[in-house]
């Protein structure tokens, strides 16, 4: 990996000028040129996304990736998509933000004890990374670990943020395990003064068939208070 970054601004410009992956850098440009007719007469930021929030974080989310006419559009994590819309409802609802909605990167929006990031940082054609643009963007993903020092909870939303987050904390030496935690929504890790807690991701394919709902997302994020009390 790049050696570590002084700061969190640091880390986050490094992420937004990297052009790793030329499937994904050739993906993201071409949804950021062609859009979709809803959003035709916006600019779209059409570069990685930089993780965003808390320096000081004590919980940091983990997800999959920016959403081709979401983070990708609107440049912040989770923004501009109906995922954002339930992520950022639970985390006013549970304190970490001052306001249910995430409009674009300049809206003012503040997070408070809390750091939101994703294993890429560029949209993936289908939602589907290849293993290679995983690895190549894990550098970006094991900067900001470094940076948030503070951080005692660990959110997975959806399987690949969950298991990439772990991988992440494993390869820098602050946890281990013989077994690897399985993902299941609302499962409990502990790994001494971490915990690690696996969520449902909040993607339409869930949130429209009920597989998560708000009652769901809402008790994850119980949970994280009771373990910061």
């Amino acid at each position: 990996m790049r050696e570590r970054p002084c700061t969190l601004a640091l880390a986050q410009k490094r992420a937004i000028s990297c052009r790793r992956c030329p499937r994904l850098v050739r993906w993201r440009e071409r949804v950021a040129r062609e859009k979709v007719k809803r959003f035709a007469d916006q600019e779209y930021w059409g570069r990685p996304v930089p993780g965003f929030g808390d320096p000081q974080a004590r919980v940091l989310l983990v997800g999959l990736a920016p959403a081709a006419h979401g983070g990708n559009r609107t440049g912040r994590m989770f923004t501009g998509d109906e995922s954002g819309n339930w992520l950022f409802r639970a985390l006013h609802r549970a304190g970490f933000a001052d306001r249910p909605d995430s409009l674009h990167r300049r809206d003012g929006l503040t997070l408070t004890d809390c750091y939101v990031t994703a294993t890429l940082r560029c949209a993936p054609p289908l939602n589907k990374p290849l293993p290679l643009e995983i690895r190549r963007c894990r550098p970006h993903l094991l900067g900001e670990i470094l940076l948030l020092s503070d951080v005692r909870v660990v959110v997975g939303l959806g399987r690949i943020g969950f298991e990439n987050a772990l991988n992440a904390y494993r390869f820098l030496g602050r946890i281990d395990y013989k077994r690897k935690p399985r993902f299941g929504h609302a499962a409990v890790y502990r790994f001494g003064n971490l915990t690690f807690i696996a969520s449902f991701h909040p993607s339409q394919q869930n949130t429209f068939t009920g597989r998560l709902t708000e009652k769901m997302l809402d008790g994850v994020f119980r949970r994280v208070r009771e373990v910061l009390a």
